[in-house]
């Protein structure tokens, strides 16, 4: 296996050890993927039947387009996550990773009708590149493929409605920073909300310029300023991750 996969999967690994972490996981029913680096589109995802906390970076299933392992695996791929991860995956050339969850609080605000509201500095992050989704039922055709694609546009969000949250990046640890910013968003939302008294709201003039603010300060780097020290944490929790 050459230097950059394996990066990627550990990169990969860690991610899936993070979510468990961060209490978004639902069981072994969501699913984390990754484009392998080189010319062929082949992407890593999760082993069903695995729990995200025991994932390695040896575990992950490496597929086709089509679903084909282009591996020897035991394990098979979840084929509603295949169906979500391989439209996005084959639609966006800047999809290296997408990140899917079914957290509680996402759940939740994707169920409501007016979706993310611009109440915290977390949904500004998120409403700047947000795209939503109707609830078609489980995913498990490529009718819904093209819809899916068309829903998330060129965003970085997308909320799933009655169903969860995914967000996609260039890398991985973008993407899960992205997930970060949209279930605080989705949290504190919860909460405003549970308060029961009128909320205010943030002007159109500052959403408006919440890219050019979340690149000033992450000094450019996006979610690969926070990663090193999260990698240090699982370090020092499991470095199982790495193997």
């Amino acid at each position: 296996m050459n230097p950059a996969e394996w990066e990627q999967r550990v990169n990969l690994a860690a991610c899936y050890r993070l979510v468990a972490m961060y209490g978004w996981a639902d069981l072994i029913f969501t699913h984390i993927s990754a484009r392998v680096p080189g010319p062929e589109h082949h992407f890593l995802i999760n082993p069903y039947g695995m729990l995200f906390d025991e994932i390695t970076a040896s575990s992950p299933v490496k597929i086709d387009l089509r679903g084909a392992k282009v591996e020897e695996s035991p394990y098979d791929v979840n084929p509603a996550g295949f169906t979500i991860h391989s439209a996005i995956h084959a639609a966006r050339e800047d999809a290296q990773c997408v990140l899917h969850v079914h957290s509680r609080n996402g759940v939740a605000v994707s169920a409501q009708k007016e979706g993310v509201l611009p109440i915290s500095q977390q949904s500004m992050f998120v409403l700047a590149s947000l795209g939503y989704h109707d609830y078609e039922g489980v995913a498990l055709t490529d009718d819904e493929k093209p819809r899916l694609v068309h829903d998330l546009g060129d965003n970085n969000f997308l909320m799933l409605r009655n169903h969860g949250l995914l967000t996609v990046a260039e890398t991985i640890p973008d993407a899960f920073l992205f997930m970060y910013l949209f279930e605080a968003a989705c949290t504190i939302q919860l909460r405003a909300l549970s308060g029961g008294g009128e909320l205010h709201q943030i002007s159109s003039d500052v959403l408006d310029g919440a890219t050019q603010q979340a690149r000033a300060v992450t000094r450019g780097a996006g979610g690969a300023l926070a990663w090193p020290a999260l990698l240090r944490k699982l370090d020092r929790r499991d470095p199982s991750y790495r193997e």
